[in-house]
């Protein structure tokens, strides 16, 4: 063999080599093939494995990052709730001062004072979507009212609210606070008391 011929063996690329190493032979590039199928196979089947993971990984993210968002704005929305519901003992303080303001200190400049700082309570509550609970004159409802006294009365009908004692608030469409209220309870007066008494049962004179 010559050097050029030798120089040519010693230069033949991988690919020269995987391709003299091939047996030529029908039944074996048949059996090669079906190997090389089934190693394609194989790798569709894991990458789509890896697909389907990543798609399950990522719902459960998006999942989990939703969740997180829902408690985030439900602990927020409670502590605000909770610093409402704080901020209505004040108002009442300020309801039951301007309620017992006599008349002639109205004109004082301290007491005009105190209703504006009062109309500026009421506005921050109804910016916040809290609004008064409409009790007296209406029928006692135990998911808005909650009953302090029960009055004796023929004024009014079975169960009515007739007076009100801590208004009561909703936030929304939610019962922040119930109102503290008096309910009638109609007086029944007993049979033996409205029938006519006979002091003489027996008609004897």
């Amino acid at each position: 063999m010559s050097d050029e011929q030798h120089g040519r063996l010693r230069h033949r690329s991988r690919a020269e080599d995987r391709i003299a190493s091939l047996d030529v032979q029908p039944t074996a590039l048949l059996a090669e093939i079906e190997k090389l199928k089934a190693e394609l196979d194989a790798a569709r089947g894991e990458a789509a494995d890896n697909r389907a993971g990543w798609q399950r990984s990522a719902a459960d993210f998006a999942n989990y990052r939703r969740r997180s968002e829902q408690e985030r704005e439900a602990t927020l929305g409670l502590a605000n709730e909770m610093l409402l519901a704080k901020l209505l003992n004040v108002v009442d303080d300020f309801d039951r001062a301007l309620a017992a303001m006599p008349p002639e200190l109205e004109h004082l400049g301290w007491i005009e004072g105190l209703w504006l700082v009062e109309r500026k309570l009421r506005a921050l509550l109804e910016s916040e979507g809290v609004t008064p609970i409409e009790a007296v004159g209406k029928p006692f409802d135990p998911r808005e009212h909650e009953a302090a006294i029960y009055e004796e009365t023929a004024g009014a009908a079975e169960g009515q609210v007739t007076g009100e004692i801590q208004r009561g608030y909703r936030i929304r469409d939610r019962v922040l606070r119930p109102a503290l209220v008096k309910v009638a309870k109609n007086v029944t007066p007993s049979t033996s008391r409205n029938a006519p008494h006979d002091a003489n049962p027996g008609g004897i004179h």
